[in-house]
């Protein structure tokens, strides 16, 4: 299964946001971080907003962060909130789907992967590997960083 740079992109975002829950952040500035396009953020933190998994202050000093504590977002209801669909074939058009067992098969696969992202917040994400902000920022000039390749 692979899930869209849509979902991608708001999972990003939320992470970033989790790791910087003291403050407000601005959409540029995790565009930065991640090297993403700000353009497609922009309707992702949009739509994230008006879900009700982010807050936005307008004006001056404004930006945008997480609308509620990192514990209460659940991994599992972001990504069914994110895709539009989880059809792993088309078996809607497929000629022997009422008699092949593969569709219930994958859809009790999809099940299964939703059920264990269930079991995370985001929080959970953002404290499984030590200081995730860290990693957003070079120390020698506070600059967002190039994320680098997994070693090993």
């Amino acid at each position: 299964m692979r899930l869209t740079r849509y979902t991608d992109y708001a999972m990003r975002t939320l992470l970033f946001l989790a790791a910087r829950q003291d403050r407000l952040c601005s959409i540029a500035e995790i565009a930065a971080a991640y090297r993403i396009s700000k353009n497609n953020l922009m309707k992702v933190v949009n739509d994230l907003t008006s879900a009700g998994y982010l807050e936005t202050v307008r004006g001056r000093h404004g930006g945008v962060r997480l609308a509620g504590p990192s514990a209460q977002i659940i991994v599992g209801e972001v990504i069914r909130y994110t895709e539009e669909d989880f059809d792993l074939a088309d078996c809607a058009s497929c000629v022997i789907a009422p008699a092949c067992g593969l569709t219930g098969a994958l859809n009790h696969a999809v099940e299964a992967f939703l059920s264990v992202l269930d079991g995370y917040t985001l929080e959970d994400l953002t404290q499984s590997s030590g200081n995730l902000s860290k990693l957003f920022l070079r120390p020698e000039d506070g600059e967002p960083a190039r994320p680098s390749a997994p070693t090993g």
